[in-house]
This record gives structure tokens, C-alpha cells and sequence, in this order.
């Protein structure tokens, strides 16, 4: 009997060695946090075998579904390609263990695609940003760069508390020209029903305001709220992401492109001009 379940155990294991051996595959995604959570539906359908990815830092917490995450800045991939630098020889060890590198970076820096090529390394470049005239929304553009097809709705799954009832308010972007006016966010505040409570990034500047250090914990508690309003905003995505009832308002951006996805989001756009506070707190009123 002891010798029949040996070699049943033992053709599994050599499989499994040799699956991860050959299959083993590395995605490097840089950007900003809506960048990155908008294409991983895309990440996932290509993840293969033992994944690993390569991400920004703000963002590593938010992969949950890699063998293992690192942030680009740890990995001395910027210096492959300059003048007259040696490339790391723990960089180029480390690239040189995957099967496959799928990667969104360096597609616009020709003397990095011609350092990987010299190495011999198993790279496809995929672009990091829709064209500019694309009517196509990001996720689902990044998805086809999987060769899938369908939409593409990022979700990050984390446990939600039942705490107070109460709604967040992100005002910030990455770009001022995308900030909902702050007074219209404040006058909104005094009509909703609910508990408000302010969110803000680390440089970003509003008394009172919650701050986290990191994106997962965020995640958590924008999942819990009961409402959260913000701009076109990682945030924004993270939250919708997360699970949370959302009201993104978007001035010059196209929300068909870059528009947060979710089964309880919706994004009010007016173009040419910002939605009314009327507008805003009617639909709130209405979730």
C-alpha cells in the first residue's frame, strides 16, 4: 500500500515542478492607482502559471492576485537601457528567471526595448495609455491587449465593516483641472443625510481630512461607506473597485473612456461645463 500512494504522489509533483518552471510569467505595469486598477482585469486574464508583477509603489497592496508583487522603484528596471550604465546584475538575473514578460513599461523608450532585446529576454511591449482619439474605455482596451474580449470591470476584494452610516468625499484629482469646484463638494456635504467624512491624499491639503498610508486599508473603509463622492480620480476607481456606491463628477475628461466601472456606479458629466450641485445631490439622495 505505501508503495502504491508514492507513485501516485510523485507523478503529480514532478508536473507541478515543471508547470512553474516553463510557466513562469512577469507583468510590469507602471502608471498612476486608476491607471493600474483599470487594467487589472487585463493583468489577471494573462496572469499564467506563477505570476509576478512588477507595479508602482502606491498600488502594491492592491494586487491580490499575483504569487508576488514588487514595486518598480525596488527593482533597478529604470537603469536598463541609459548611457553608459552597467545594467544590475541582480536586475538582469531576476528578469532572466521569467518565461514570459508581458510589460507596459518602457514601450516609449527605444534604448530600453533595445537593452531587453540585446539580453535576450522575453519581452512584449504592450502601450501604456489608450491613443488619444480612442472612443474605447481604458479597461476594456486594456483587456483586448490580453486578447480578450468583453467588459472589463476591476474589482478588488476586501472585507467590508459594519460601521457607521456615513458617505466620503475625496474633492482631489491628479490634475486640478479635473476638482469638481471644493465649495460645490462643501455645499454638497450640508444636504446629504449622512455622516460626511473628508479624504485626502498625503499632499494633499483639507483640514479634518482622513488620510491612509496604504491603498488596501483605503480600500477597506471606502468599501464600508454607505455613499462616496469624488472626481475622476484613482480614488475614484479605487473605490468603485472596492465596491462602494459611487457618484464620480467629471468635467473635461470623457467618462466613456475613463470613467470608473461598477454595478453601483454613476458618473455625472455635463460637457462643456460642471454638473450643478442640484444635480449631484439629487442622485445622491437617490442611493
Amino acid at each position: 500500500m505505501p508503495l502504491s500512494v508514492h507513485s501516485e504522489v510523485r507523478p503529480r509533483l514532478t508536473s507541478h515542478l515543471i508547470y512553474t518552471v516553463l510557466l513562469r510569467t512577469l507583468l510590469i505595469r507602471p502608471g498612476g492607482i486608476g491607471d493600474c486598477i483599470l487594467s487589472f482585469p487585463a493583468m489577471e486574464a494573462m496572469a499564467a502559471g506563477e505570476t509576478e508583477v512588477w507595479i508602482s509603489r502606491l498600488v502594491v497592496s492592491l494586487v491580490r492576485f499575483a504569487s508576488r508583487v514588487r514595486s518598480l522603484s525596488s527593482t533597478g528596471i529604470d537603469l536598463l537601457g541609459l548611457p553608459d550604465v552597467e545594467p544590475p546584475p541582480p536586475t538582469i538575473d531576476a528578469l532572466s528567471r521569467f518565461h514570459s514578460i508581458v510589460s507596459w513599461y518602457g514601450t516609449n523608450r527605444p534604448e530600453f526595448r533595445d537593452a531587453v532585446a540585446r539580453l535576450g529576454l522575453p519581452f512584449r511591449f504592450l502601450d501604456a495609455l489608450p491613443p488619444g482619439h480612442s472612443t474605447t474605455h481604458a479597461a476594456d482596451f486594456y483587456l483586448r491587449q490580453a486578447g480578450r474580449a468583453g467588459t472589463a470591470v476591476p474589482r478588488i476584494a476586501c472585507e467590508r465593516s459594519r460601521g457607521d452610516d456615513y458617505a466620503v468625499i475625496h474633492p482631489f484629482s491628479g490634475s486640478p483641472r479635473k476638482n469638481w469646484p471644493l465649495h460645490r463638494f462643501r455645499e454638497l456635504a450640508h444636504r446629504l443625510n449622512m455622516p460626511v467624512r473628508w479624504c485626502a491624499g498625503p499632499e494633499e491639503e483639507l483640514a479634518d481630512a482622513l488620510r491612509f498610508d496604504d491603498l488596501y486599508e483605503l480600500a477597506k473603509w471606502l468599501a464600508s461607506a454607505r455613499l462616496y463622492v469624488g472626481n475622476d480620480s484613482g480614488i475614484t476607481h479605487l473605490a468603485a473597485a472596492a465596491g462602494a456606491p459611487v457618484i464620480a463628477v467629471f468635467g473635461p475628461t470623457d467618462p466613456a473612456v475613463w470613467g470608473p466601472r461598477g454595478e453601483r456606479v454613476h458618473v455625472i458629466s455635463q460637457p462643456g461645463a460642471w454638473p450643478e450641485v442640484d444635480e449631484v445631490a439629487a442622485r445622491a439622495i437617490m442611493l
